[in-house]
């Protein structure tokens, strides 16, 4: 697993440190996107900085996608072919008033082949409501 990581990270041109690698395994086995005070709390002992700097650097190279919520920063890793130049999170982030959790709703989406004379370099999609999850344990 820590291969696959590093090989992913050397491919986004991201040197693969022991807190890249670390920060990777544990986004990528999250459904929800995270905010940076989430992360630092499953990482008792790792410095704040270094893990802002570890997902800014990620955010950079096209690692993960962040999600404003109010006045928080979300982050959640990306999907493959997202890039420096371009993040394809063109998905609804949807925000759940009951369980608190941020999830990409990737088949709710704005098309990205559309025809228009200008260019569009970033969207962001946002809802609230109640998930699928919070929804049916309320019936």
């Amino acid at each position: 697993m820590k291969k696959d990581i590093e090989h992913k990270l050397i491919d986004k041109n991201t040197k693969p440190t022991s807190m890249r690698i670390l920060v990777y395994d544990f986004l990528s086995s999250q459904e929800a996107a995270l905010s940076l005070s989430e992360i630092e709390n499953h990482f008792e002992n790792a410095d704040r900085i270094t893990i802002y700097r570890t997902l800014k650097t990620f955010e950079e190279k096209g690692i993960v996608h962040s999600i404003q919520e109010n006045t928080t920063t979300k982050y959640k890793l990306c999907e493959d072919d997202c890039d420096e130049k371009t993040h394809k999170d063109w998905h609804l982030h949807f925000y759940c008033k009951i369980c608190k959790k941020t999830t990409c709703k990737e088949d709710i989406s704005f098309p990205e082949n559309i025809q228009t004379n200008f260019r569009i370099d970033e969207i962001r999609l946002f809802a609230k409501g109640i998930c699928e999850n919070c929804l049916e344990s309320l019936q």
